[in-house]
């Protein structure tokens, strides 16, 4: 069964249940039920995520994508398990007076961190522009020494942009904080034309390593009895949140990820956090080695598109006309290379952009609808 398929089971069998007349200890009996099958919803859809196949590597565009889909399915079920139905003045009591408003400030901040990385993937665009000026001039036949200049000179732009510091990339000019929304201020963050759009920029102060880690500040499981109750769903989807945010990051370019957390904790006995967990610790262990290197990101195509721009570069660097017949077939791999990493971009990146755009608009909707439950139960929040 696909996601598509969990999900309107899962949805149908809640609307269903939430809609007949039973008794109270029935109720909760259901409830345990449906919150036991959206964590192995949730399990079954990282174990998915954790075996890829060899065209959808670990933090490829299509993986990213994937990841996304998985965030939207698993969003759809949460909020149908915390509001389907269900008594608002329930969502009011202790510990949910907490954990609720907790969620929404990390969802504001998961916002922001779309509204970044959206901008991170422009940046990809424009390596991938450099890198097809550099394949059209040694495309040529035969390749003089006026095509190996030009190639030479769009090749090293691309590594300059590829490995540019955080601090210095394609947000650096801006120095307007692009808020997702602010916070609660009567109705006025809940109006859909008062939030911001992907397109805005961010301040040159902003910190995508900062904002992870404010996400992350104040994570705790649920213990004793709420770990069966609905602080578990709670909790599992703040770190579904938190993860996918903090690979979105690592990944695309974006600014100032010097200090990227590499780490947060998930109770390892917790049925769906085996192959979290161990997605966590490679993308850990290849984000370690990317600070020690300095790159773009651990984006696959641009680690691919790296390596491929490097050995034309030595190409390009020992070329004397009319050229050595072995250099010039290893660089036409090379080529070869670079052409299928920039057609695996212009199919994928602007699918990827939807997929970040749908996930914001997920969060602000779920946001929104949270929001009026909560003001239905008069609870304040921040």
């Amino acid at each position: 069964m696909n996601a598509n398929e969990y999900q309107g089971s899962f949805l149908g069998r809640i609307s269903i249940r939430r809609n007949q007349v039973v008794v109270m200890d029935a109720i909760h009996e259901q409830e345990l039920e449906d919150i036991e099958l959206f964590q192995k919803h949730v399990s079954d859809r990282f174990s998915e995520l954790s075996s890829p196949s060899d065209d959808d590597a670990v933090l490829s565009i299509s993986w990213l994508c994937k990841l996304l889909d998985v965030f939207l399915c698993c969003e759809a079920e949460f909020e149908a398990i915390l509001l389907m139905d269900r008594d608002p003045y329930q969502l009011s009591k202790p510990p949910f007076d907490r954990l609720i408003p907790e969620l929404l400030d990390r969802a504001v901040k998961a916002l922001d961190i779309c509204n970044a990385v959206t901008n991170g993937v422009e940046s990809v665009r424009h390596c991938q522009k450099l890198a097809e000026i550099a394949i059209s001039a040694l495309d040529q036949k035969p390749i003089g020494d006026g095509e190996v200049k030009r190639a030479k000179r769009a090749l090293s732009t691309l590594m300059a942009a590829i490995n540019l510091d955080d601090k210095d990339g394609t947000n650096a000019k801006s120095t307007e904080r692009s808020w997702s929304f602010g916070r609660r201020s009567g109705n006025k963050d809940r109006v859909a034309g008062q939030f911001r759009s992907l397109s805005w920029q961010v301040a040159k102060n902003w910190s995508a390593a900062k904002q992870i880690q404010s996400t992350i500040y104040n994570l705790v499981a649920p213990r004793g009895a709420e770990a069966s109750g609905l602080p578990s769903p709670i909790y599992t989807m703040n770190v579904i949140m938190i993860f996918v945010m903090w690979a979105l990051v690592a990944a695309i370019p974006c600014q100032e990820r010097t200090g990227l957390p590499t780490h947060f904790p998930v109770p390892k006995q917790l049925n769906w956090a085996h192959s979290l967990i161990g997605l966590q610790e490679k993308i850990a262990d290849e984000w370690k080695k990317k600070e020690k290197k300095g790159m773009a990101g651990l984006l696959d195509e641009m680690q691919r598109m790296e390596k491929s721009a490097q050995s034309l570069i030595d190409f390009t660097d020992s070329f004397q006309f009319p050229g050595d017949a072995e250099k010039l077939q290893e660089a036409a791999g090379h080529v070869a290379e670079l052409t299928e990493i920039c057609r695996i971009m212009e199919q994928g990146l602007t699918p990827l952009q939807m997929h970040i755009r749908e996930v914001f608009h997920r969060i602000v909707r779920s946001r929104t609808e949270f929001l009026d439950v909560l003001e239905k139960a008069s609870l304040p929040v921040i």
